[in-house]
């Protein structure tokens, strides 16, 4: 009896029962513009702290107004998901989750080409930095401890926000992604974790090496996963990194040199 009891306990206290109340559904209102979005809160908020922020941008097949596609690959309370790791709970993080509309993407490039030259801002993007600016303001977050993790259409968003935007991330984690290999001397100071599969037949993983080169040769430091014969769908095994949360709510800001 006592061995099946330990077990439950045990059942109980894993990762894949750790769950969290759904994000909440609001939209962000600006220049005529609306940007749909969720938005998870730590369970307890202590007086007078400070906690990260994390902003999440998905992939092009949860693009649309429902603003609930946005969550299908980062929160479920019935398995385990990124938002829902205890990690997470731990840090009392606060999770951002856009939705871009359809038919327009974070970054207005073609994603079979990887790396590219910065267009001019796209709405979605845009109307997320300036969210993210007034969420800081009207909640208890970190100004150092803002992180952008992104998938796919994401992952191109994830760098592109991070280099438009340098001062303001503590650590940026592309996943299938890309961004512009001119700007690496921008964002050399900021913490990144990249992650890629080298199969990949939509973004090439080129898209990720390119980039990681051209801020190891500005003078930083990124981490660079890629997974062997993997294709595109390397934000799983991203995800199950061991040390994935660890690593990002260990980055703080830093100035650049």
């Amino acid at each position: 009896m006592l061995r099946v009891l330990l077990a439950m306990s045990a059942f109980a206290l894993s990762p894949a029962c750790v769950s969290a109340a759904e994000p909440e559904a609001k939209e962000y209102k600006a220049d005529g513009k609306t940007l749909h979005y969720r938005l998870l809160k730590p369970a307890d908020v202590e007086a007078g702290k400070k906690y990260p922020l994390v902003v999440m941008l998905h992939g092009a097949g949860e693009r649309g107004k429902d603003n609930s596609k946005q969550l299908v690959w980062f929160w479920n309370e019935k398995k385990p998901s990124p938002m829902t790791r205890p990690e997470v709970a731990a840090a009392k993080a606060f999770v951002l989750v856009p939705q871009c509309p359809d038919g327009k993407q974070w970054v207005s490039v073609p994603w079979g080409k990887g790396s590219y030259a910065s267009p001019e801002v796209s709405e979605p993007l845009k109307l997320t930095l300036d969210l993210v600016d007034s969420l800081i303001k009207e909640l208890p977050i970190d100004a150092d401890r803002v992180s952008v993790i992104g998938m796919s259409m994401g992952g191109f968003g994830a760098m592109d926000a991070a280099q438009r935007r340098p001062e303001l991330f503590a650590a940026i984690v592309p996943i299938c992604g890309a961004g512009d290999p001119a700007k690496a001397k921008d964002i050399a100071h900021v913490a990144l974790w990249a992650f890629h599969g080298a199969d990949d037949n939509v973004v090439p993983a080129s898209g990720s090496r390119d980039i990681v080169e051209a801020i190891k040769k500005a003078g930083g430091t990124p981490k660079y996963t890629e997974y062997p014969k993997t294709g595109h769908n390397s934000w799983s095994p991203a995800f199950d990194e061991k040390d994935f949360w660890d690593w990002v709510f260990a980055q703080k800001r830093t100035p650049k040199k």
